[in-house]
């Protein structure tokens, strides 16, 4: 069975950093991240078992952490 995978470039606000990253491994989702530096703050790996659910987890559970700024996701495609 093939997974739906995105990644998501996560801007925190200024000092949430750390909150941020601890409340995102919470979500059963996510499956890796790595603090970055730049104009994003957190870079997030996310799986589920289709589009739907993985679209669900970001937009209701990862988007609502607080200290969020923003977020760019990229969803993963084959071709």
């Amino acid at each position: 069975m093939k997974l739906a995978v995105g990644f998501i470039l996560i801007t925190t606000e200024p000092g949430s950093e750390i909150w941020v990253r601890e409340e995102v491994s919470k979500i059963d989702c996510v499956k890796g991240q790595w603090i970055v530096f730049g104009n994003h703050d957190l870079f997030v790996k996310v799986e589920a078992e289709n589009e739907f659910e993985l679209t669900k987890c970001i937009v209701q559970e990862i988007r609502s952490v607080e200290g969020i700024f923003e977020t760019r996701t990229l969803i993963g495609a084959e071709i």
